[in-house]
């Protein structure tokens, strides 16, 4: 996909089509969780270069949480971030050396829900070709880009499963090369997917 406005037409008309939330534990309908603490705010950015790719992260493994996962940059909302699309945007500075200034920012995904206790909202947008990004090595081992295509292919998912508080939790992966895309990552980028057109 090489057309940039065909590319924004694409994206803005996914935006509009996705309604519905989703979680972690969507696959999981007879799940039942234990009490929860209120979910805290975060958001993502789910950049797309004009040429067509996506920009993920691999996490540090040195992190407490989802160390060594794949995920979209971003984070926890900070009280004096103006809202969601300030907070995915100031991640992004933060992790990878994005300048929010190189952000066309389209619109939002439906929020999801974690597993970690966050209900994040992925922010689409889309940047130049040809940036080049700055780790912060406490948190971003690696920042790498998969097509488009790739992700937008409900093909390419497949659903796995594995041990969570004894009990079988199954998700979404999106494996791309040696990168093991899945959890939540996988899921918001599914729900991208699905109204892919």
């Amino acid at each position: 996909m090489r057309n940039p406005d065909h590319l924004k037409e694409k994206l803005c008309r996914a935006i509009e089509h996705a309604r519905q939330s989703s979680s972690d534990f969507d696959l999981n309908p007879d799940l039942v969780l234990p009490k929860r603490p209120p979910l805290k705010r975060a958001a993502v950015l789910v950049a797309v270069t004009a040429d067509a790719e996506l920009i993920l992260t691999k996490r540090s493994t040195k992190l407490k949480h989802h160390a060594g996962q794949i995920a979209f940059p971003g984070g926890r909302q900070d009280n004096t971030d103006r809202d969601l699309v300030h907070t995915a945007l100031r991640e992004a500075e933060e992790e990878i050396g994005l300048n929010p200034k190189d952000v066309t920012v389209l619109g939002q995904l439906p929020s999801h829900e974690t597993v970690s206790n966050y209900i994040a909202t992925p922010i689409v947008g889309i940047v130049p070709s040809g940036l080049t990004f700055t780790p912060e090595a406490g948190e971003v081992a690696e920042v790498f880009k998969v097509p488009l295509t790739h992700v937008t292919d409900v093909v390419n998912f497949a659903i796995e499963g594995r041990r969570w508080q004894g009990h079988q939790r199954h998700y979404y992966t999106v494996p791309y090369g040696p990168y093991y895309i899945w959890g939540a990552t996988a899921r918001m980028l599914h729900g991208l997917a699905e109204k892919w057109i």
